[in-house]
This record gives structure tokens, C-alpha cells and sequence, in this order.
């Protein structure tokens, strides 16, 4: 079931230290691990007091959280998260991060800033950038660091694969762009535009292969080729300058109206199209796993290298399956406790049924859960383990069967064995006395319910625990022929040939309804399995064609820049994304045939 947690206010998630060193904070790290739902990341990035907080604050439907520094100084050091129920899906949790501003003239030493903007992008699903004025130049120079962005992550291990950054489209979060006192008309060349078309626009390439309009155009190269989607907002200036620095104390009857409605709009756009945190294959990211993210990327930092999503992703997929195993075993166990009560069960074929009905749920867990479980191993290590609980109840299940019949058999044979000591049956016309009130036991023991599938067995012990007490008492037994005694010698000893071939039939349907039971299992953990893979390639499918239309977006600002050779690289790139999502369809048209 998914758990969701909501916190009350801001905490640090990653402490910058004295502008030095990157830290998580082990309390913020354990409330975003207590998050089994999927999550919908919110960071924020820009320069210190240019209002993010003020959105990161109305995102939480808050006015007061994030501190919104009214003084010249930054407020906000580090990242700071605020996990909040997500208001238009009960299914997600909304992650919000906050970020210490780019560019503080306090720190000295700002070499965390790109630090701090790449775990910003690294752990979100939905990047905001924040600035003042209008986009231009200026404010493309400001967002420096998001050119550094293929030097400080890695998307492969391996160093010697071609340009990899040609894969940051399908895991990078969106990007959008919010423009803060914004005094312009949105108009280009004398016509109205859109607030994305204004953007757009001043993402458009330079012509030119200078080495001036090279480092021109390279913010925005890279803005059009990391993200998968551009947004953009402008607000005008939400109040007086006079009361801005107590903005966080204002009604909303008291700021600018136009400003009030964008920032609805703002964040009606991020409840309703912001997108949840994904990884390679469209799998779903949790607070759990976005904790571990975190602590992989910043104690990668700390240690000098560079971060690397396929390790990162590859260490949490190890992490998560190991954690699915025993999640799915944890659940069989409850399944089957809520069973235990129908134990013993009167054949083997209903346990069976109990077990696989338990082995069902455990499987569904898990895949729920696992991912990247490419050779299987850990699903066949939960066969395994869940055989290994099958077999354990199994024999609890035949335990308590042959307990309760033991203890029935005992009650009902109690008079008969006393009055055996006693002597009863030791006179002539004995034996027949004995065998009527034998078979009259065994006749109430069959009638008794609820004794499991060890009835026969317990029955067949006590029959021939009682055989020589019932030899002896027909041999004592004077009024019967010598005749009529080996006839109800050679009776006796059919009867208990029968039994004994009873048993063993027994034994053998057992083992038939085990080997059959197994065939189920398997043949379940496999359809499964396939029903997960087709929808894992579905996915991928579907990322695959987003991947396209975002390249296809990017190919046309080349063309109409002009760059020949970059549009030819991008049609190569979507040609093989083409080809890809082909071979996954015939791949998929095997997984129906099998």
C-alpha cells in the first residue's frame, strides 16, 4: 500500500556548509524514504531574491515555509525539501526543492553553485529556473551553469560511448522559465505571442559560427537539448516596492491582480501537467528511491567524481529488488496468516490453493516494485524463497492435521483401552465386542470434520497400534472356531493391505497434486513476468516517441538557424529512436506469441 507523509514545514535536505561542502541531512533524508508513493519533483533555481520561494510557498499552498529573505541577504543555503500531498493526485506526493540563490556575492567562493544547480536537475522531474527582467542576453549568461551540465553528470559509465548527452532528453526533468518583473508587452516584430513563443524566441540560435555567437548560442543549445520541454511565465511586479519586503504578510487583495492569477497559473500548470520523476524505461520514482538517488549523487560529489545516472540507477535497482524480495515475502506471510485459520485443511489440493493464491500477491509486489531485474535474478530468488515458505507451511498445515486427529482419535479410543486393561474382552464372545465398539470409533472418527490430510494416516497408526491387542483378544476368544479365526485373521490382514495402499495412493496423488502445483507456479511467475515486460516495453515505446518530438522540436531551431550538420546528427538520432521502437514491437508481438 502507498504511504504517503506530509511534513508540516521545510528541512534541509542537502546542507551546503559554509559554501564548501554538500551534506545530506540524515532526518530529511529518512522522512523522504518514508515516501512509498511516486513523486512529483519541484526545484526551483536563480539567482538569491528573485521570488522563489514565494512560488515554492504557494506550490505547498502556503504562505509562510520557505523563508523568502526580505533583506539583502540570501536566506536559503543548500536544498531545501517540503514534501507535501499532491492536491489534484492522491496517488503522488508533491516534492519541493528549494534552492540557495545562484550567484550570492557572500559565499566568496561559489564553485557549489554548479553543484548545487546539478543536483537540482539531477533530482527533479520539473526544473524551474527564476529570473528578473526580461530574457536576453544578459540573463542567458546568468544561466551559465546549465552549460557545465555534461562535465558534472555522467548519463553512461562508460567514458568511451559517443556523445551521451543525446540521452539527457529522456531522463532530464522539464524546464521551465519564470520571468519576474516583467515589464514588457509580450509582442515579436508587432504581433502578440505567447508566453512559450517568447521564450522559444529567445531560445532562437544565432546564425553564425563565430566564436562569439558560439558561446552565444551555447546556453541555449544546451536549455534545447538537456530538457525535454520548455514552459515559461512572467509576472509583473507583485506589489510596491515599499512593501515587498514584508511580501510573505500581504493578502492577496493586497498585490498587483495580474500577478495573483499568474501565479495561479503557475501553479495550476504544475499540479496538472508537472510530470512525476521517471527513470530510463518509465519506471516511477518514490521518496524512497529519490532519497537514495540523492545520497548516491552527493556522496559521489564529496568524493571527487562525477555523478552517473546508469550507476546510480543500477546501484538503486540492486537495492530496490533486494528490498521487493523481501517486501513480496513479507506479504505472503501476511496473505497466508489471514489463511491459517482454515488449517488444516481437509486435502492438499485446497493448501495448494492457499499457497499459490499467496504466491500471487507476493509476485505482484514485487513486481511492482523491482526493476532492472534483467536476467531475473532476483524473481527466481523469491521462487526460491517462496517454495522454501510453501514447503514450511506445508508441513504446518499437516501438522496440525495429524495433532488434531491424535488428540480425536485418543478421546474416542479412551474407554475402549481402558476396559482392554481391565480384561473385558477376555471371555468368550469377546472379539466380536471389541470389533463392534472398534469400528463404532472409527465409524465417529470418519464423521468427525475438520481433521485435515492426515486423517487416514492417524487412523491407519491407530489401527495398527490396536492390531496385536485385537489378535490377541481373538485368539483368547473360545467361543470361535479355529476356522472362523483364520478367517478373521486373513480379513484383518486385507483390511490392513487396503489401508496400507490407501495410504500409499495417497502419498502418490500428493505428490502429482505438488508437481502439478509447482507447474502452476511456475507457469504464473512467468506469465507475470511477461505481463510486466510488455508493459515495460510499452513505456519505453511511449518515451521513446516523446524523446522524438522533442528532437524533431530541436532539429527545426538548427534549421531555421541554419546549422546543417546539426539537424543531419538529430534525424540520425530519431531514425535509431525509429528503429528502437520497432525492434520493441516485434519484441512485443514474441512476448504475445509465447
Amino acid at each position: 500500500m502507498s504511504r504517503q507523509v506530509t511534513m508540516d514545514s521545510p528541512m534541509c535536505l542537502i546542507e551546503n556548509r559554509n559554501g564548501q561542502e554538500l551534506i545530506i541531512n540524515q532526518e530529511a533524508e529518512r522522512i523522504l524514504s518514508g515516501i512509498s508513493q511516486p513523486v512529483v519533483v519541484v526545484a526551483i533555481v536563480g539567482k538569491y531574491r528573485t521570488g522563489k520561494s514565494y512560488l515554492m510557498n504557494k506550490l505547498a499552498s502556503s504562505k509562510t515555509g520557505f523563508p523568502l529573505g526580505s533583506t539583502v541577504q540570501s536566506k536559503t543555503k543548500g536544498i531545501w525539501m517540503w514534501c507535501v500531498p499532491h492536491p489534484c493526485n492522491p496517488e503522488y506526493t508533491l516534492v519541493l526543492l528549494d534552492t540557495e540563490g545562484l550567484g550570492d556575492v557572500e559565499k566568496g567562493d561559489s564553485k557549489n553553485d554548479a553543484w548545487i544547480f546539478c543536483l537540482a536537475v539531477l533530482l527533479s522531474s520539473n526544473f524551474v529556473y527564476n529570473s528578473m527582467g526580461v530574457i536576453d542576453q544578459q540573463a542567458m549568461e546568468q544561466i551559465h551553469y546549465v552549460t557545465e551540465l555534461t562535465k558534472r553528470i555522467k548519463f553512461k559509465s562508460n567514458s568511451s560511448e559517443e556523445d551521451e548527452s543525446t540521452e539527457f532528453k529522456r531522463i532530464f526533468p522539464t524546464f521551465t522559465w519564470c520571468v519576474w518583473d516583467f515589464f514588457l508587452k509580450l509582442e515579436i516584430d508587432g504581433e502578440n505571442v505567447t508566453e512559450d513563443q517568447y521564450l522559444m524566441n529567445g531560445l532562437k540560435l544565432k546564425n553564425g559560427t563565430s566564436k562569439k555567437i558560439q558561446d552565444q548560442n551555447l546556453p541555449r543549445e544546451c536549455i534545447l537539448h538537456y530538457f525535454h520541454s520548455h514552459k515559461c511565465f512572467v509576472f509583473e511586479r507583485p506589489a510596491s516596492t515599499k512593501t515587498l519586503h514584508t511580501l510573505e504578510e500581504l493578502e492577496e487583495c493586497e498585490l498587483e491582480k495580474d500577478f495573483v492569477e499568474q501565479s495561479q497559473k503557475f501553479c495550476d500548470y504544475m499540479f496538472k501537467e508537472g510530470s512525476v520523476k521517471t527513470l530510463p524505461g518509465g519506471i516511477l520514482v518514490t521518496g524512497r528511491m529519490l532519497a537514495n538517488l540523492a545520497n548516491t549523487y552527493v556522496n559521489t560529489i564529496l568524493s571527487g567524481a562525477v555523478p552517473c545516472m546508469e550507476n546510480a540507477v543500477i546501484a538503486l535497482s540492486v537495492k530496490e529488488n533486494k528490498e521487493a524480495v523481501q517486501e513480496a515475502l513479507a506479504k505472503y506471510e501476511a496473505v497466508m496468516g489471514k489463511e491459517l485459520a482454515k488449517f488444516p485443511t481437509e486435502t492438499q489440493e485446497e493448501f495448494l490453493n492457499i499457497h499459490e493464491k499467496c504466491e500471487k500477491e507476493a509476485i505482484g509486489v514485487f513486481l511492482g516494485r523491482a526493476f532492472k531485474d534483467d536476467n531475473q535474478k532476483y524473481q527466481w530468488e523469491l521462487k526460491h524463497l517462496l517454495d522454501n515458505k510453501m514447503e514450511f507451511y506445508s508441513e504446518r498445515n499437516q501438522r496440525e492435521s495429524t495433532e488434531r486427529c491424535q488428540i480425536l482419535i485418543q478421546v474416542l479410543s479412551e474407554t475402549l483401552e481402558e476396559i482392554v486393561s481391565q480384561g473385558y474382552f477376555s471371555k468368550p464372545g469377546g472379539y466380536n465386542i471389541f470389533m463392534e465398539q472398534k469400528n463404532r470409533i472409527v465409524d465417529e472418527y470418519n464423521l468427525s470434520p475438520c481433521k485435515g490430510q492426515k486423517s487416514f494416516e492417524v487412523l491407519l497408526e491407530f489401527l495398527n497400534r490396536n492390531r496385536p491387542i485385537e489378535d490377541a483378544i481373538l485368539q483368547s476368544d473360545y467361543a470361535l472356531t479355529a476356522q472362523e479365526k483364520e478367517i478373521a485373521e486373513k480379513q484383518a490382514q486385507a483390511e490392513a493391505a487396503q489401508r496400507e495402499m490407501q495410504v500409499l495412493q495417497n502419498n502418490n496423488r500428493r505428490l502429482e497434486e505438488l508437481m502439478e502445483s509447482q507447474r502452476r507456479s511456475q507457469e504464473q511467475h512467468e506469465r507475470m513476468l511477461v505481463e510486466k515486460m510488455e508493459k515495460d516495453k510499452r513505456k519505453i515505446i511511449k518515451e521513446n516517441k516523446r524523446v522524438m518530438k522533442r528532437k524533431m522540436e530541436e532539429q527545426r531551431a538548427y534549421q531555421d538557424a541554419g546549422f546543417e550538420r546539426k539537424c543531419n546528427d538529430l534525424q540520425r538520432e530519431i531514425e535509431n529512436l525509429n528503429r528502437k521502437n520497432r525492434e520493441t514491437k516485434s519484441n512485443l508481438v514474441r512476448l504475445f506469441l509465447l
